[in-house]
């Protein structure tokens, strides 16, 4: 129910041009005045080893291959990891491409801010809460109603076990500017259903606020959503079940360096 999850390998440039360690710093910048990018993931032994960048050129000490230049220190992705979280990333760590490779460390792509742009503008059509609420007319053959109203924080049921410490910050600095998107809510019988939102209702019920902005779907009648029973079989009840994911620890998401200490300890 809901919207189609996106992910990295659905809007990431798959034909990436690379350059090596050993390649010559003229020739990088002979490539950046050509193309459009000022930057380039530097593969070795098929394996990403780093990026240089522009700025590594402008800004660090001549050296005459890439080597000498490159950042090793990086954040690349899984092509499994969902654009929102992708862009969450990104944004939080001012960085405009990120790599994205395999199991193997083997580099497969680029996902961009201007990937993000574009994904966004794709999914924001049709209206997610008039999308929603169609599919549940439609899964419970009834006729709903749509408000647009502040909801008691307090009464809220969360359908999601773990939010991620970032968003957290980015929804509660919205928050606190009145830049928060509404949530979504299925009211049934008397319960109040959290179905999208969840970052910014946490983040209400930390700050301390008695009231969450949401866009509410009345359902008219008590009926027991799927989402409700997997919370239930979950235990998540309120928001002190929610667990709060730190960023490096999201599973499809590594530094670099950590995947060159893996195969290190492989080759052992």
């Amino acid at each position: 129910m809901g919207e189609k999850k996106s992910y990295v390998k659905d809007y990431m440039t798959k034909d990436v041009i690379s350059v090596s360690p050993d390649t010559s710093t003229e020739d990088v910048i002979e490539l950046m005045r050509k193309s459009r990018h000022n930057s380039y993931p530097v593969v070795e032994n098929d394996k990403l080893v780093g990026m240089v960048t522009a700025f590594d050129i402008v800004s660090k000490e001549w050296a005459d291959t890439v080597r000498g230049l490159m950042s090793t220190h990086l954040v690349v992705a899984n092509q499994e990891l969902s654009i929102n979280d992708a862009s969450r990333v990104m944004f939080r760590r001012g960085i405009s491409r990120m790599p994205v490779v395999n199991e193997e460390g083997h580099l497969v792509g680029i996902i961009t801010n201007t990937d993000m742009v574009r994904s966004h503008i794709e999914r924001s059509t049709p209206n997610k809460v008039e999308y929603f609420k169609k599919t549940l007319e439609q899964l419970y053959g009834i006729k709903t109603t749509l408000r647009h109203m502040r909801v008691e924080t307090n009464k809220l049921r969360p359908t999601q076990d773990r939010v991620y410490a970032d968003e957290l910050e980015g929804r509660t600095y919205e928050l606190k500017r009145g830049l928060a998107e509404p949530a979504i809510v299925v009211k049934t019988g008397d319960r109040w259903i959290l179905v999208d939102g969840h970052h910014r209702a946490v983040a209400s019920a930390q700050q301390g606020y008695e009231t969450v902005d949401s866009y509410v779907i009345d359902l008219g009648q008590d009926i027991k959503l799927g989402m409700e029973k997997t919370a239930d079989k979950a235990g998540i009840k309120t928001f002190n079940d929610i667990e709060i994911i730190d960023d490096d620890k999201h599973p499809l998401i590594a530094l670099t360096e950590s995947l060159q200490d893996q195969e290190r300890k492989g080759d052992k």
